[in-house]
């Protein structure tokens, strides 16, 4: 048993190629996040995104945003127009569809509870591609805005790859508050955050970012 459990393991968290982020799956990523999801939210939820201006046209950064629901990984990719490899909790690629679903997204697994070499390795190798790096802070969705969860390993990770967090803030997208012709879902997308080596700064950089871009303030 214990061998099975290590090759379970190894099989979930085998670091991605830099090769496989490539245009095919950009392109499915594009179509099922902008075009689906996009397009459904904007037409049934007023969906609006400001502060696209600040999103880098070129280079790698690290694209980091507050956690509401599921549709979350789908409406950023939507927002910041970039194609993003979302590092996932290893516990959604345990069914084979959903598994292959994610990765065509382009996601990868990892260990919330601790991050593996093959974790880095993936990160460095799409540092080499056109994709950037997304992520939730938080781990887990906090519907109450709960900034108290907040890991430090996004932060770790930027100082490791020596890169920019992107702030994204996303308000209205809770499941109960969807409403089709009557809810509002906003995103706003705050001005990148300088990694340095003191990662407990980024993370308060970020969290406050995110709490004033949720209430609606711009990001001066």
């Amino acid at each position: 048993m214990p061998d099975c459990n290590k090759k379970e393991e190894k099989r979930l968290y085998t670091h991605r190629e830099p090769k496989e982020f490539n245009a095919f799956r950009a392109f499915f990523q594009w179509l099922t996040c902008s075009v689906v999801y996009g397009g459904y939210y904007k037409v049934a939820c007023g969906l609006k995104i400001y502060g696209r201006e600040n999103v880098p046209k070129k280079g790698f950064f690290i694209v980091a945003s507050n956690h509401m629901s599921a549709i979350d990984p789908f409406l950023v990719v939507d927002a910041v127009g970039r194609p993003i490899a979302y590092m996932a909790k290893k516990e959604l690629f345990e069914k084979p569809v959903a598994r292959f679903f994610l990765n065509l997204l382009g996601a990868f697994a990892v260990n919330r509870e601790k991050l593996g070499v093959s974790t880095i390795k993936t990160a460095l190798g799409i540092k080499k591609t056109n994709w950037v790096l997304g992520l939730f802070p938080q781990g887990t969705r906090e519907k109450d805005g709960n900034m108290d969860n907040v890991a430090r390993g996004f932060a770790g990770i930027a100082k490791t790859l020596k890169c920019d967090i992107l702030p994204v803030a996303i308000t209205g997208a809770l499941k109960e508050d969807r409403k089709p012709f009557e809810s509002k879902i906003v995103i706003r997308i705050g001005k990148p955050i300088h990694y340095n080596d003191d990662t407990l700064e980024m993370v308060k950089i970020w969290s406050d970012k995110i709490i004033k871009l949720s209430q609606g303030e711009a990001d001066a």
